[in-house]
């Protein structure tokens, strides 16, 4: 593993304990010294689908080989706004390649809140649920900075706030020829993902020593777990240790949520359950 360990205070500093990645297949890490890590972070929800989905990774080799990297209009805006629709209709969409500073400002004030798949309903979207500014976790090329994403940031919008929101940007056809084909693979996984039992995780998270709560695919710690502003980089550094010793990646954050896998041998679940007892 890396060796420098001792000055972890930056937001994504607790990947430096992670030996270097050399291949990402599915849900899993291939590392530096032959070590394989279960991926439970999967980039924030950006890899839900996995790291290597085919049809993805055949839409961004088409588009690449057209030389379609830089920001220029393209029809795959278009598309994007239709596959988008599937999702959430009735909404306005603006598209940024770094989230705006307005968008965590309405987070902040509970105006505006993440949609992650395989956990809310995939279409039609109850209005009356949701805030009014939505952040979709789409797979895709997508990168983070403390829990917004950038490269490709997507807000989906009421009425209420189009003037509250700076005009979007371009984007390169090759980031939404990813989104395109991420959105229309969700859909077609929806049923067999959201469905996952996996009855030896679900066995240990009904234990009532165990210090995760479960929706859906998506687990975080309970409210009694130590995750206090003041504690919870050494709560969560400890239990990032101890999950990747066991060979499973935990998000390098707190604010993200651990994200079970879609293939999980029986042997791996069985190991997963025992370290999801493990108490911060």
């Amino acid at each position: 593993m890396n060796e420098d360990r001792d000055n972890l205070t930056g937001e994504f500093d607790l990947l430096r304990l992670v030996p270097e990645v050399l291949r990402a297949r599915d849900f899993r890490l291939y590392t530096k010294g032959g070590r394989r890590l279960v991926d439970l972070w999967q980039n924030g929800g950006a890899a839900v689908l996995g790291h290597t989905p085919h049809l993805l990774l055949r839409e961004l080799k088409n588009t690449a080989s057209r030389g379609l990297f830089a920001p220029f209009p393209h029809f795959l805006e278009g598309r994007f706004i239709r596959a988008l629709s599937r999702l959430f209709p009735g909404r306005a969409f603006r598209f940024y390649a770094s989230a705006p500073a307005a968008a965590g400002d309405l987070l902040k004030k509970g105006a505006a809140g993440f949609w992650r798949p395989f956990l809310n309903p995939l279409a039609p979207l109850a209005a009356a649920d949701a805030p009014e500014v939505l952040i979709p976790v789409l797979p895709g090329i997508q990168g983070w900075r403390g829990c917004l994403p950038q490269g490709l940031c997507v807000l989906a919008i009421d009425s209420t706030c189009e003037n509250a929101l700076p005009s979007g940007d371009f984007l390169s056809p090759v980031l939404l020829a990813a989104a395109v084909r991420g959105i229309y693979d969700l859909i077609a996984a929806a049923p067999e993902r959201a469905g996952s039992v996996l009855p030896r995780i679900t066995k240990a998270l009904n234990n009532s020593d165990s210090p995760w709560q479960r929706r859906g695919i998506y687990l975080s710690l309970k409210a009694d777990c130590g995750l206090r502003a003041e504690t919870a980089p050494q709560v969560w550094a400890a239990l990032f240790r101890r999950f990747l010793e066991a060979g499973f990646l935990l998000p390098p954050i707190p604010d993200h949520p651990l994200i079970l896998p879609g293939v999980l041998p029986p042997g791996e679940e069985a190991k997963l359950a025992e370290v999801l007892q493990f108490r911060p």
